[in-house]
């Protein structure tokens, strides 16, 4: 499929689901993108943050790309994360994704070494000249320890080196900056901005970014484009309720032990549980070395969804 310009909606980064010995469940996770394409999603992030994409070898990686774009057979955009320290490995993950059918990349910034806004730019033009697809930026400083600037990704959508930005920087001004930058510079066309909050798509909406990339679409994925579809449509305050919902839904992260787990044991942990209670995933493991849930945990899980509509 070639991906659109800009590319719009909902956007899930699709959790990876695996078997009790880490491997990849090709089943569930086919299983769980008929889930995401029956909700009417508008695309698919693979190998993100949600995906797990850093505890995935090589293998596991190109496993999970394969997989869904033969799967999904063109019906809509699949992007693919490059996500790796230094350019030349980023090239490397390009070059499998792309050869495995996916329609964009996404691309964090370098890290490990600490980097200049000129290696960054230096990095992205690069990546662009070499790839066959388009690439998308994303901004991650919680996990890569840089911000990018705004300013920064203007310059390069500007370029043509970009094709979009998704923005999980938090940064709610600089984010804004991207949207309006976007929208009057002249040089800049076909450029998407998405936010990969789950808790302000109808405020990043309403400023005019282009869609949203929310983890939480995994689990209800239904929620989300509904809360796109009112948004799009200036039913504002049907929007505020269906977000307040979801962000309601969003506390399921939360359930993990902090004295025993960190946050993204604990996050993936409560996706993951909610998918295996929905009946989408047939195991709730998450790579190794994350901390699984306890029983009592999957069972707070519940309670929520319970209380969102989705038991």
């Amino acid at each position: 499929m070639t991906f659109p310009a800009p590319l719009t909606g909902v956007v899930p980064p699709v959790c990876t689901p695996l078997t009790p010995d880490r491997e990849v469940d090709v089943r569930s996770l086919l299983r769980l993108v008929d889930h995401l394409v029956e909700a009417g999603v508008h695309g698919l992030f693979l190998l993100g943050s949600t995906s797990e994409a850093a505890y995935l070898t090589d293998r596991q990686r190109r496993c999970v790309v394969e997989a869904v774009v033969a799967h999904v057979g063109g019906q809509l955009p699949v992007l693919a994360g490059a996500i790796d320290m230094t350019t030349p490995r980023v090239l490397d993950h390009v070059a499998a994704v792309t050869d495995a059918g996916a329609d964009a990349v996404v691309v964090t910034a370098p890290f490990y070494t600490r980097t200049h806004p000129a290696e960054i730019a230096r990095h992205y033009r690069l990546i662009a000249a070499a790839s066959p697809a388009p690439v998308v930026a994303y901004d991650l400083p919680a996990s890569v320890h840089t911000k990018l600037p705004s300013e920064l990704v203007l310059e390069l959508a500007a370029e043509g080196v970009l094709a979009g930005l998704k923005d999980s920087s938090g940064d709610l001004g600089g984010f804004r900056t991207v949207v309006t930058g976007a929208r009057v510079d002249p040089d800049i066309t076909g450029f998407s901005v998405l936010t990969g909050s789950e808790l302000f798509v109808d405020s990043a909406l309403a400023l005019g970014a282009d869609g949203a990339v929310p983890g939480l679409a995994n689990v209800d994925p239904h929620g989300y484009v509904r809360l796109d579809a009112l948004c799009r449509a200036g039913d504002w305050d049907r929007a505020r309720a269906e977000q307040e919902r979801l962000c309601a839904l969003f506390g399921l992260v939360g359930v993990g032990d902090p004295a025993r787990m960190g946050g993204s044991s604990s996050a993936l942990g409560a996706f993951k549980a909610a998918l295996y209670l929905r009946g989408v995933i047939e195991c709730a493991a998450t790579a190794e070395p994350q901390v699984s849930l306890s029983a009592d945990e999957v069972g707070r899980v519940g309670k929520f969804l319970a209380a969102a509509g989705l038991l």
